[in-house]
């Protein structure tokens, strides 16, 4: 399981007619969900005035936090009060670099809040010569202490080309997926937000 945070994106559309009811349903589910050990965070916006596709966001501290949550009773009966107007649903989890895999976005939205609606800056995907920089960083290291591993195997050298690199990346791409860029994120989460 990830020990990382990991945030929930969630695309529903609602029918046009029960918006109030709906507002009302998102707003209960994040009461609900604020009570949860590891939550760190929620929000939801609409497309427009006149969509009917709504955008919402949950975040954890982790994996087991997360789980607690989704398969509570609590969540359940909560989405089971929006059966009647939730006509469609489509989420994903994000932890750390595979957000930087779709187009960057900027610009700001507003937010509902207790006390009315807050304007919240949508945070922008790091450059891509950065994303570049720090996978590179990741890469190299692994790849040439992997290098010099398997330099000492007998007949290594005499195995073509192409299968050393199957090897090589067959060995080192789940190591830098799980491993070593989560990591590399972290440690330059700073720079790559700047």
């Amino acid at each position: 399981m990830s020990s990382d945070p990991i945030t929930v994106s969630i695309r529903r559309e609602v029918d046009p007619a029960r918006i109030a009811e709906a507002t009302a349903w998102v707003q209960t589910g994040v009461n609900l969900a604020n009570k949860y050990p590891g939550f760190l965070g929620s929000g939801w916006v609409r497309s427009g005035d006149e969509t009917n596709v709504w955008h919402m966001l949950y975040r954890f501290t982790d994996e087991s936090t997360l789980t607690a949550w989704e398969q509570s009773g609590e969540r359940g009966w909560w989405l089971s009060m929006g059966e009647g107007f939730v006509r469609s649903e489509r989420s994903r989890r994000r932890t750390g670099i595979e957000g930087w895999f779709d187009e960057p976005t900027t610009g700001t939205v507003t937010l509902p809040t207790s006390t009315g609606t807050a304007e919240v800056t949508v945070v922008k995907s790091p450059p891509r010569w950065k994303q570049a920089v720090s996978i590179w960083l990741g890469f190299f290291p692994v790849n040439l202490v992997f290098s010099y591993a398997v330099s000492p195997v007998p007949g290594w050298d005499a195995v073509p080309i192409w299968l050393r690199v199957l090897v090589t990346t067959l060995v080192l791409t789940p190591i830098m997926t799980y491993t070593v860029l989560p990591w590399v994120t972290r440690m330059l989460r700073p720079w790559l937000s700047r």
